[in-house]
C-alpha cells in the first residue's frame, strides 16, 4: 500500500507551509505530495492568507524537493485551456526531473468561479473528455510532427506539440463517483483511478465499474490501472491525541472513524487493510492541519511501517 500526502491549501496555507509539509513527506518516505486545485476556501475557515495556484506551487516544489512525486487531486478543467495545461505540466515535469502526475477533473465548485471571474460552463464533462484527448495527444505526438484537434469545445491546428515532459508518459489520474461516463473516461485515458471519500462498499463497486469499462470499452486489462482512495486522516497514539487532532480540524471522532482513516495506528492499519481487500493500492491521506508535522511522522512510523 502506497501512502501519499494530500493537502487542501485553499483552506489557508502559504507556499512556505506547503514546502515544509512536502519536505517532511519526502524525508518520511511518503509516496507523493499532492494538492487540491481550488481558489476559494470551504466551510467556516477564513482561508487566510488566501489561495495559492496548484501548478505554480508544484513548480516551486519541483525545484525545492528532490525525490518525492508531485501532483494534483484534481486540476480543475474549468481553470485552464488544455493546450496551456499541457505546456504547464510538461514544464513542471522537466523542472522536477520527471516526478509529476496529473489528476484532471471537470471542476465543480461554482462559488470559486464566481469569486474570481472564471467561466463555469454548463457542459463540463464533454469539455473534460476533449481536454484529456488534447493533453495526452500533445504529449504523445512525436517531436517534429504536428497535432491537430477539431472538437466541439476546442480546436487546435498544426500544433508543434511542445514541450515534452521529462517522463515518457506523465501518469494521468481520473476520479469520481459517476456510474457510467466516469469509468468509461478512466478506461480510455487514466493510468490511475481515484475515488474520493467513499465507503468500502462504494469503493468496491466503483473499482469494478472501472475494471469492466477498461476491458469492455477500451480493450485494456483492468489491472493496467492503479486503484486508489482519498480519505481524511486523523491518527493519534491514544484517544486524547485523536480527539485533539479531530478538534483541530473541526470534525467529530466517531464521524471520522466511520468515513475516514481515524483512531490509533492499529485501527487505521486495519481500516486500510479493508480498503486493500476490495482493490485499493494507494491511499491519499487528506491532511487538514498542515502545521501538525508530528501527525505525518506518527503515520510514517506507526502505520506505514506496519503496511510494509
Amino acid at each position: 500500500m502506497d501512502l501519499r500526502v494530500f493537502t487542501e491549501p485553499q483552506q489557508g496555507a502559504t507556499y512556505e507551509t506547503l514546502l515544509r509539509v512536502a519536505k517532511a513527506a519526502e524525508d518520511l518516505n511518503y509516496g507523493a505530495f499532492f494538492r487540491s486545485d481550488h481558489y476559494l476556501h470551504m466551510g467556516s475557515v477564513n482561508g487566510l492568507p488566501g489561495p495559492t495556484d496548484a501548478w505554480i506551487t508544484l513548480a516551486g516544489l519541483a525545484r525545492d524537493t528532490s525525490r518525492i512525486r508531485l501532483g494534483t487531486l484534481m486540476t480543475a478543467g474549468t481553470f485552464r485551456l488544455p493546450g496551456v495545461l499541457a505546456i504547464q505540466v510538461a514544464q513542471v515535469d522537466q523542472m522536477s526531473g520527471g516526478r509529476v502526475e496529473l489528476g484532471l477533473g471537470s471542476g465543480w465548485y461554482e462559488a470559486e468561479h464566481e469569486a474570481y471571474g472564471i467561466p463555469f460552463p454548463k457542459e463540463k464533462f464533454g469539455r473534460l473528455e476533449e481536454q484529456l484527448a488534447i493533453v495526452t495527444g500533445l504529449w504523445a505526438t512525436p517531436v517534429g510532427e504536428r497535432f491537430s484537434f477539431d472538437g466541439t469545445y476546442y480546436q487546435l491546428k498544426d500544433s508543434p506539440a511542445l514541450p515534452k515532459p521529462a517522463q515518457s508518459k506523465v501518469p494521468v489520474l481520473i476520479g469520481g463517483h459517476g456510474a457510467k461516463r466516469t469509468p468509461a473516461l478512466a478506461a480510455k485515458y487514466a493510468d490511475e483511478f481515484n475515488i474520493p471519500f467513499a465507503s468500502i462498499a462504494d469503493t468496491e463497486q466503483q473499482f469494478a465499474r472501472v475494471r469492466a469499462a477498461a476491458e469492455q470499452v477500451a480493450g485494456r486489462k483492468g489491472d493496467e490501472l492503479v486503484y486508489s482512495n482519498a480519505l481524511v486522516a486523523c491518527v493519534g497514539k491514544n484517544d486524547i491525541e485523536v480527539k485533539r487532532r479531530a478538534d483541530a480540524i473541526g470534525r467529530d471522532v466517531d464521524e471520522l472513524k466511520a468515513n475516514g482513516l481515524a483512531g490509533s495506528p492499529a485501527e487505521v492499519v486495519e481500516r486500510i487493510a479493508q480498503y486493500e481487500a476490495v482493490g485499493s493500492q494507494r491511499m491519499y491521506l487528506q491532511m487538514l492541519d498542515l502545521d501538525d508535522l508530528d501527525h505525518l511522522e506518527l503515520i510514517a512510523s506507526e502505520v506505514m511501517r506496519q503496511l510494509g
